[in-house]
Formats: structure tokens, sequence, C-alpha cells
């Protein structure tokens, strides 16, 4: 890694151009609601501020503070979560606040360690709730605060590894100030966000533009270093949409792992037979092959899975589904669960056929 070779301070410029220039009008600003700034941090972690500001209004709304989240079930958060991708916040946020209730008696933490230690809050995330809630300070880390830095100290590297990122800490913990923390924490996001942005950075109107080592090198495209390219494996699958009526069966998924805690439809191997696997499984009789949906394909951060919607409709319902874990749902119902993006893209699809041609006249095969 390196580093321009004088660590010019920032935080005085940082602080100034944030007070004029800064974004002051986000739904969790202006509060130093340590509830409201953590349900924001963990929302904004991955996700752009433009995504989260309607998720957000809308769960601040159903859970308004920590007990009444702490209260509700796992299932009624996901709802609420279900969109915005990357489920583990959503669990390690309900999670959270049911230990906020029985260790701190449902007050939010101050002790920086005691922050920390919540799951899903890593260090830059306590850093941002200590500074905006407790006037604290604490470094911050962000992918934003990164960018700014590895182009404004000319950083090496690419952010994520290791090296490069605690090299990015002491630079982080050096820029510190002891003022007015909140404003330089918000200043180095907003800074990152609306100016100096991954690609058409604004270096012009930026307050550091005299002392960035990137801009005046001309290595503003350069740094920060992408990520060493690898190829991104691709997966297949069949879902299978089994109906009743307007009624669709849903599956709860397990609590961890992709999608953990959401409805799906049952997930099958690409070349099983859904009738097949709905018989030996669910003891279900009288089913009807339909035509399938179209493919429909969906980007992780670490692969990219390819689905084949199956819809099957069964003619009588076993009894053995009535137990957890299974249920039947209105059609329109299922569409407002707690879902999935592409399983909820799915249902739309078949609601919007429903709507073109009877479910009759798609069937194909019959099995009795």
């Amino acid at each position: 890694m390196s580093v321009a070779s004088s660590l010019i301070p920032i935080a005085e410029r940082l602080i100034a151009w944030q007070k004029v220039h800064g974004r002051h009008d986000l739904p969790w600003q202006n509060t130093h609601d340590a509830y409201a700034i953590w349900v924001s941090e963990i929302m904004l972690q991955q996700t752009q501020v433009t995504a989260v500001i309607g998720y957000y209004q809308k769960f601040m709304q159903r859970f308004p503070d920590i007990a009444s989240l702490a209260a509700s079930s796992q299932e009624d958060v996901m709802q609420h979560w279900s969109g915005l991708g990357y489920y583990s916040r959503a669990r390690n946020l309900h999670k959270s606040a049911q230990i906020i209730v029985q260790q701190h008696d449902g007050d939010f933490p101050q002790d920086f360690d005691a922050i920390q230690a919540l799951p899903g809050i890593g260090r830059s995330t306590a850093a941002a709730i200590s500074s905006f809630a407790f006037g604290f300070s604490q470094p911050i880390l962000d992918g934003n605060v990164k960018r700014v830095f590895a182009r404004h100290f000319l950083v090496e590297g690419w952010p994520g590894l290791p090296r490069v990122e605690k090299g990015m800490w002491q630079i982080a913990q050096e820029m510190q100030p002891e003022q007015e923390m909140g404003a330089y924490a918000q200043g180095l996001m907003d800074l990152g966000a609306t100016l100096c942005t991954r690609s058409r950075p604004r270096c012009l109107d930026c307050p550091l533009q005299d002392s960035c080592g990137a801009y005046l090198q001309q290595r503003v495209k350069e740094l920060p270093a992408s990520k060493p390219r690898k190829v991104i494996p691709e997966k297949q699958v069949q879902m299978l949409i089994l109906r009743h009526g307007d009624r669709v069966l849903l599956e709860k998924r397990p609590g961890s792992g992709i999608w953990g805690g959401l409805w799906s439809l049952p997930e099958l191997a690409l070349e099983e037979d859904g009738v097949t696997w709905a018989q030996q499984h669910l003891h279900m009789r009288g089913l009807a092959l339909l035509e399938p949906l179209p493919l429909l394909s969906h980007a992780f951060t670490h692969f990219i899975l390819h689905i084949q919607p199956q819809p099957v409709l069964a003619l009588e319902l076993p009894m053995q589904l009535q137990e957890p874990g299974w249920a039947w749902m209105e059609l329109s119902q299922a569409i407002n669960a707690a879902l999935p993006v592409p399983v909820r893209k799915i249902l739309q699809q078949l609601q919007k056929r429903d709507s073109g041609s009877p479910a009759t006249e798609q069937r194909q095969l019959v099995f009795s």
C-alpha cells in the first residue's frame, strides 16, 4: 500500500463542506435516537440510499421502537424487509432488539464494545451509531469512506483485502477529529456518495481537491483498485408452483442461509419431474402439469441463480400439508408475504398469465 507522504488533516474542510453542501433531509437524520440511526445504518449496509428510504419509513412505522421490534415475530420483520435483500440483516436486527431488551433493559447501549457485540454490527456501523447518536469520537470506514481515502491518500490495492483495510483504519484513526464527530462522519459519507463517486466523480466541486493525491496525479479513474476478477458461478434450479384453485403452496425456508426465514416455492433440481416429486414428498394425487413460466435469473453477490418456474395444478389437497413450514395461500396474499424478490416476480408473472388465459387452457398432462 502506498499512501501520500503526508496525511493532511481533512476534518475541518469536510465539516465545513458538510454543513453547507451535505445531505440534511434524509429520514434518519436530525435525530439522536440510537434506534432510528441503528435501523438506518443496517439498511444502508450494501444498499443505496434511494432504495432504503421507502423501506426505512415503512419499517419505522411498523416498529417504532426497540420494544415493538423485539416483541414482533420474525415473520412480521421479514415481511417488512422483503425485497431489500441481504436478509441476514433483518434477522440480526430482530435478534439484537431482543438482546437489548433482555440485557440492556430495552435501552440501546452506549458502550462501544457493547454496540459492536450485537449481531450484525461491525466496527464501522458501531462507530457510525456511536458518533451520530451519542457524539462519541469513533472512526468510520464504510464503502464510501474507503473510496475517498483510497483516492485522497493514494491507497494502493483493493480495499477489501485485509492488509489494505488495516491501513485504511490507521488513516481513519489519524484523521478522526475530537469535536463535531457526527458532522465529520456524515461529511465523509456524503462526499463519497455525492461527489467522490465510483464513476463520473465531481472533482471540481470537491472540498479536498487541492490535497487529493489521485486528482493531482490524474489517477482518479484508477483508484480505488477494483476487486480481482473471478468467474462467477451459475446455478440452475426448478421452482415448483403447486396450485389449488387460487391458492399456491409456499414453504418456509430454514432460518439461516440464502433467503433464511422467508417463504418460498419448493426448490427442485432442474432435471427432476415436478409431479413425481409432489407425489413422493407431499403425497399428492390428481396433478396437472402446466406450461412453464419464462426462465428467471437472479444475481447474488457470489453467484447467479437461474430459476425455471414450473406450475402444477393440484386437484385435491392432502391432509399432511397442514403442518408448520408449509402454507396454502391465496395468490394475492402470497405475493405480499415475506418473499425473496425473484419468488415474488414469479408469482406476479403467474397472476398476469392467469388474467390473460384460463388455467384449463394451459394444462398439458394430467396425472391421477
